[in-house]
């Protein structure tokens, strides 16, 4: 009996020591999107440093740094009252000066004015010398005739060192579709938009979602759908990658060089195929492990009811797609009486981009999101899950591991933490983050 107490005792201290301890807060008032990234990168300083950003309640834009040895925080304000929107959150791109580019942007529509921002540290990593807020419209008349409208909405950069460090932005900005402008002058100027990814038929409503990883040298890693889950009557998950002026297939079978784009989502590899049983799909994170392959995290919709967590990795010849989880329902806290905007809003998961066998996630426990680990040695069919945060009282939502990390660098999980969250344009959350034992 003694023994058991006492073995029980310390399984509750190691508990306690995994999670609660060592959470910490980097804004009280912050939310983001997952859809514009990198929203956390960490920098190439010796002693490591992560910088990120956010959106306020109020719609300004922030961005931060966290200094790792020391945990000295700074932040910059780089627009004020924007919108309030979350899906306006900065994403991150170290220049190889070492100075910091930012890209964000309104949310759709097309007022006037809009487009893409940008700013720029004076200093080499230092947020508090971000540049002022520069607009700009990646656009020309024959995609406005064509798509119709400008839709601006998130942005995805990346430089690969292989083509002489050309930055690679992405974003979605005319006719709800994936854009791509490039710049070889450290973003001082960019190309002229392409379209990259549309609909068969053309749909100027149509929106197909893309999630982006980049190795920074030569490849830069896309997964995407057919368009919003609460839109297609079927949305499945598709993946390429981008290397050397064309985007493949998961094969290295060439789907189309750049001067062919735009492509269809059925030329690019299938991961999930959507059926009426298996459900709708949305997507959250990909990466590459060490041979350059993807891996894959995204949800199915058996039900609004009913989120899915899976985990497809790509052994070069086919994809082995496992369930993880069953997450719970949508997050965001429905009024009483009112049915949900949102009901494909899952907590959201990350996969660790130094080892894709480790996958962190937001899951319902007794109707609170909360964050775990899970970690496979069988490419998903089995899975190990260690416990980041219990007995919240408020949800803990859409983690992400920074990108960029390198073999030695501090472990830090970020994510969202909501007091309120009722809608993407009505919400009251903070960013937490947590230097995790490994």
């Amino acid at each position: 009996m003694i023994r058991n107490l006492l073995l029980t005792f310390f399984f509750l201290s190691y508990c306690n020591s995994i999670y609660a301890q060592t959470v910490s807060t980097l804004t009280d008032d912050g939310a983001w999107c997952w859809f514009s990234d990198p929203r956390a990168i960490y920098s190439k300083q010796k002693n490591g440093q992560i910088v990120t950003g956010w959106v306020t309640k109020s719609g300004d834009i922030m961005s931060a740094s966290l200094d790792l040895k020391s945990g000295k925080i700074q932040q910059k304000r780089l627009y004020t009252k924007l919108e309030i929107d979350d899906h306006d959150n900065p994403a991150f791109l170290e220049l190889t000066d070492n100075r910091i580019l930012t890209q964000y942007t309104w949310h759709g529509g097309s007022k006037k004015g809009m487009g893409v921002i940008q700013n720029t540290t004076l200093q080499p990593r230092d947020v508090t010398t971000f540049s002022d807020s520069l607009v700009f419209k990646p656009q020309t008349p024959e995609l406005l005739k064509k798509y119709v409208r400008e839709t601006y909405t998130y942005a995805n950069p990346f430089m690969l060192s292989g083509e002489n460090n050309k930055i690679f932005s992405f974003g979605r900005w005319i006719g709800f579709k994936p854009n791509l402008i490039t710049s070889t002058d450290n973003g001082k100027t960019w190309s002229d938009p392409v379209v990259v990814i549309t609909s068969r038929e053309l749909n100027t409503n149509n929106r197909p979602y893309v999630k982006y990883y980049s190795d920074g040298k030569a490849r830069i890693h896309l997964i995407f759908t057919d368009g919003h889950p609460n839109a297609e009557p079927l949305n499945s998950v598709y993946y390429c990658y981008y290397e050397n002026g064309a985007f493949w297939r998961a094969d290295g079978s060439k789907i189309a060089t750049m001067d062919q784009l735009p492509f269809h989502p059925s030329d690019a590899t299938v991961v999930y195929k959507a059926t009426p049983e298996t459900g709708k799909a949305w997507i959250f994170d990909v990466v590459a492990d060490e041979k350059g392959r993807p891996v894959v995290a995204y949800t199915r919709y058996p039900t609004n009811l009913q989120h899915q967590y899976y985990y497809a990795v790509y052994d070069g010849k086919k994809w082995i797609d496992n369930h993880l989880i069953d997450s719970g329902k949508w997050f965001p806290q429905t009024p009483e009486g009112k049915k949900e905007r949102e009901e494909n809003y899952s907590g959201g998961l990350t996969i660790d981009p130094i080892d894709p066998s480790i996958v962190y996630f937001s899951h319902e426990i007794n109707d609170v999101f909360e964050i775990s680990e899970a970690q496979t040695s069988d490419k998903g069919k089995t899975w190990k899950t260690t416990p980041i945060t219990r007995n919240s009282k408020l949800d803990n939502v859409r983690p992400v591991i920074p990108r960029y990390k390198k073999k030695g660098d501090k472990n830090v999980l970020l994510w969202m933490q909501n007091r309120k969250y009722i809608h993407y344009t009505d919400y009251d959350s903070s960013i937490l983050y947590q230097v995790l034992p490994k």
